[in-house]
């Protein structure tokens, strides 16, 4: 540790999953003093924000302040930043308004964004669906073509009540069967004057199976339920543009829609270019076993951020379990390190990978062995697993009365527009998209 009578300090970039299990880890040190900087002042489970989007949960049940749950903590800051840019050599911090921080550690913990892959026109036109803001946009636009189609059921005509979802893995399937239960079980009762049955959810995927980590059982399933209910599936399929008023397919083929999610893919954000140090996969910043980054002196990367390599070398996936338990293992070797103890190579306890489907369908591959379930047994145990993983007990006390409702009712909850860019739609602009980078106008 410091010299004698002195703390240690660590800054932790990002509240995310990876963030939070590191800080909480860490304050339980009295000689460790944590500050921790987010761009947000709460943290969000961003494995449901696609429920917020489809107006299953409110926010309040994904995002909880940061300073709250910290609060009985004397030896740990908060602080609202947009970190710009890291000096390893001597771990300064600097955020976009020019605060700076200096510590004895750093932990990048700093999550994703998404992965346009130069897609022309989806990074302006599309809704990603990676934060909070992401979600709270992404619903008030689905409302909001049902109001407009309502108001004037030409629309339906220019690909009104048309859903695009482009990628196939998790985030796309969720949000696909969550799209067509929503329209099937809410939007049926509560636009009594509007055609609802015309609406359409459209999965687009560059592989030829969903859900590519779970087995050829599993990719059946999912396909079955999709298509059962209504979903329409473009497998072995690129998006070439995404333009206002239409997807342009690989085949030349073209999707009116107005409501286009990206479940693509996710890359490093830009701090890990910032950082100077050896970025690999998707931009991620490469770490050794021990989540230390080569070169550098008590600097660490955790979570999405980090190509953090697995038992066969390879990196491990991109998941919440993987980030949260990289986190507490980055604070436990920052520790050791600070009290002049050799750090220890990460060992990560899969524990398995789940999805959710739609109403009562959900997959479910558990154990290293990846022994499967699926529907019901499978949704309680989706249900059963993100309930512990949430923070907070008034949090998952609100979710599970949420879902409660949902399952045994025909209708949703806060189904409002408040955001209001994402509701305002120019029907008649339709040009050609912008070239992909453009910065997104929302």
């Amino acid at each position: 540790m410091s010299a004698a009578g002195e703390r240690s300090h660590v800054i932790v970039i990002g509240g995310g999953f990876a963030g939070l299990g590191c800080a909480r880890k860490l304050v339980r040190h009295r000689d460790v003093h944590v500050t921790l900087l987010d761009r947000n002042n709460y943290h969000q489970f961003q494995p449901l924000l696609y429920q917020i989007a489809t107006s299953q949960l409110g926010s309040s049940n994904v995002a909880m302040s940061l300073r709250k749950i910290f609060r009985r903590h004397r030896n740990v800051d908060i602080k609202m930043a947009d970190v710009e840019s890291i000096d390893p050599e001597t771990r300064t911090v600097t955020a976009a308004g020019g605060d700076t921080w200096t510590g004895d550690a750093v932990v990048l913990a700093a999550g994703s964004q998404p992965n346009f892959f130069g897609t022309r026109g989806a990074e302006r036109n599309s809704f990603p669906l990676y934060s909070l803001a992401d979600a709270q946009r992404l619903r008030s636009r689905i409302i909001a073509v049902f109001e407009d189609a309502d108001r004037d059921p030409s629309l339906i005509d220019r690909g009104a009540l048309n859903f695009v979802v482009v990628g196939g893995g998790p985030t796309g399937v969720e949000t696909a069967g969550a799209l067509a239960d929503m329209i099937s079980q809410t939007m049926t009762v509560e636009y009594r004057d509007l055609d609802v049955t015309a609406a359409r959810v459209h999965i687009v995927d560059l592989g030829h199976t969903l859900l590519g980590p779970f087995s050829e059982r599993a990719h059946d399933y999912a396909s079955k339920v999709l298509q059962r209910k209504g979903v329409v599936l473009h497998l072995d399929t690129k998006v070439t543009e995404v333009a206002p008023g239409h997807v342009t397919l690989g085949d030349g083929s073209e999707i009116p829609t107005r409501c286009v999610v990206w479940g693509g893919g996710i890359m490093a954000p830009p701090v890990a270019a910032a950082a100077g140090v050896s970025q690999g996969r998707g931009g991620r910043v490469d770490v050794r076993p021990e989540l230390t980054v080569p070169g550098c002196t008590r600097v660490y990367a955790v979570g999405d951020v980090a190509n953090i390599p697995g038992p066969d070398g390879e990196p491990l996936p991109q998941l919440g379990s993987v980030a949260l338990q990289s986190g507490v293992w980055a604070a436990q070797n920052l520790l050791a390190e600070l009290g002049d103890r050799p750090p220890k190579p990460f060992h990560y306890k899969d524990k398995g990978i789940m999805a959710m489907i739609g109403r009562g369908s959900a997959i479910a591959a558990m154990g290293k062995r990846r022994r499967e379930v699926h529907g019901p047994i499978a949704f309680a145990a989706w249900l059963g697993v993100h309930l512990l993983l949430m923070t907070g007990a008034r949090a998952r006390v609100r979710s599970v009365v949420d879902w409660v409702f949902v399952n045994v009712s025909r209708t949703r909850g806060p189904q409002v527009l408040d955001r209001a860019g994402a509701a305002e739609i120019d029907w008649d602009d339709d040009r050609a998209a912008e070239p992909a980078g453009t910065p997104a106008a929302r």
